[in-house]
């Protein structure tokens, strides 16, 4: 990247200089080194355009809002400063460059982008803040998107009613730093290859973080498999309970009144039970041994209910 100096003036400008700072930060990943490495996918040997620029060039257009690859063609009335802005090596793709090569390169770089995402916020010396308890909350859940009316692929019903994608999204600390996402088709179930997603956002975050981790998750991740793997992982967790057909709100009652001493009454015909009780959790360990929690073997990330 090329030292780039930032003058004040009077004058209107037209051009989005944001991008040179998204640029900046860009060039403290090793994104395009990692790309650059990997083979092209297109058959031609040595194309003009490196696949890195490809990918600086359309996360240019992301941070200007700009999803349709037609608006790169605003980028080729100035291609000087975006080339300088974003620091591509060659020259700005054409929209149809654009659309042939990200559809040649579709989901073959996730890995290498989700890592180069990390090394971009490490070097660029990104702590994520942790909460009062000492420990780096990263929230893990199911958000719809609307996408009613269009015919793109795998596009469907979502679980909010409208036809969309159910993309996953992991944020690490206070912040709300995204550390790892996957495009999902509206109908996908959220357990639906969640415990790989979930192995794959540890890895990330113990990256990111020496601290201890707090994950978070929503009723529907509610299964003994992500329990199992947070318990191995050795992470602090809070999962809402999902309560299946066997149980009943009655019966949840009386285990709070039982367990509970703090008790509170927030406002009239509300009563909120603050306690925990053990339960045991059956599950399978990386390499498919059978497991339980047990009392015996009690740690500090053992799964409790709340009332």
């Amino acid at each position: 990247m090329k030292t780039i100096k930032i003058e004040f003036s009077d004058e209107r400008l037209i051009t989005p200089s944001g991008l040179s700072l998204v640029g900046q930060v860009l060039g403290k990943s090793d994104l395009v080194s990692r790309c650059n490495k990997l083979m092209d996918k297109d058959k031609r040997s040595g194309p003009q355009i490196k696949t890195s620029d490809v990918l600086l060039t359309y996360i240019g257009l992301l941070c200007q809002s700009k999803t349709q690859y037609e608006s790169v063609n605003e980028m080729l009335e100035d291609p000087e400063y975006y080339c300088l802005a974003l620091g591509l090596s060659s020259d700005i793709p054409s929209a149809e460059t654009l659309r042939q090569r990200m559809d040649s390169v579709g989901a073959s770089l996730r890995n290498e982008i989700l890592e180069a995402n990390v090394s971009m916020l490490d070097r660029c010396k990104i702590e994520p803040t942790a909460l009062d308890c000492g420990k780096v909350a990263v929230d893990l859940d199911v958000t719809p998107m609307d996408n009613s009316g269009t015919k793109k692929e795998r596009v469907s019903f979502t679980y909010k009613k409208f036809d969309g994608y159910a993309p996953m999204m992991a944020y690490i600390g206070t912040e709300g730093f995204l550390v790892n996402t996957e495009l999902r088709e509206g109908k996908q179930h959220c357990q639906n290859h969640t415990p790989e997603f979930l192995r794959e956002t540890l890895h990330l975050s113990h990256k990111l973080t020496s601290r201890p981790l707090l994950i978070r998750m929503d009723s529907g991740n509610d299964a003994a498999t992500n329990l199992g793997i947070l318990i191995e992982d050795g992470s602090w967790f809070i999962v809402k309970r999902n309560m299946r057909k066997s149980e009943s709100k009655d019966e949840w009652l009386k285990l709070a009144k039982e367990v509970c001493k703090d008790i509170r009454h927030p406002r009239d015909g509300k009563d909120v039970y603050i306690g925990s009780s053990w339960k045991e959790v059956d599950y399978l360990d990386s390499n498919g041994n059978s497991k339980n929690n047990r009392p015996s073997s009690l740690r500090k990330n053992d799964y409790r209910e709340e009332a």
